[in-house]
């Protein structure tokens, strides 16, 4: 799902989460019912918990480069 922003000419901005690639350029005001158009913005992807933005960036980092390991790492026990 993604969250979509427009802008109504009587009430303001509001939001709409569709599935992603399913928003058109014009949307129906929640309040007012008058046809709003659609704003494009920048994605909200600094909202992220930094814990969860590490492990994406190490993830996607992985697929051309992936962490080399030499051996157990200390603490734990093989299973």
């Amino acid at each position: 799902m993604a969250t979509y922003q427009f802008l109504c000419p009587e009430c303001g901005p509001f939001e709409v989460t569709l599935p992603m690639g399913t928003a058109s350029a014009r949307h129906t005001c929640p309040e007012c019912r008058c046809a709003a158009r659609r704003v494009f913005c920048a994605p909200h992807l600094g909202r992220l918990d930094p814990a969860v933005a590490d492990a994406f960036a190490r993830e996607e980092r992985s697929r051309d480069a992936p962490e080399i390991v030499s051996g157990v790492p200390p603490g734990r026990r093989p299973v």
